[in-house]
């Protein structure tokens, strides 16, 4: 592995670990108030960590022949996660 392909993989653990971090506090603290703007902003950090994991693995796996495309699936998914996320915070209840 390159060092550049490995930075890579640290990277998207790391984002990976920030990101679940985060949908652990939203959902614990959608357990203790039942309050929506949790429940959506654990949706869109899981969003976002999905689309980080899934286009590290779908790089390595394809050979980073096909980035055009994992990068467009990798936005498009990460755009809705963070939809969720501003939805949350912006959703009065």
């Amino acid at each position: 592995m390159q060092s550049i392909e490995l930075l890579y993989v640290v990277f998207s653990l790391t984002l990976a670990t920030a990101g679940l971090s985060m949908v652990g506090f939203a959902v614990r603290a959608y357990n203790r108030t039942s309050r929506q703007a949790m429940f959506h902003l654990s949706i869109g950090f899981t969003l976002i960590v999905a689309a980080a994991l899934a286009t590290t693995v779908s790089a390595f796996v394809t050979r980073f022949e096909q980035t055009r495309l994992l990068l467009s699936v990798n936005y498009l998914i990460t755009t809705v996660g963070y939809l969720f996320v501003i939805y949350s915070i912006t959703a009065g209840e």
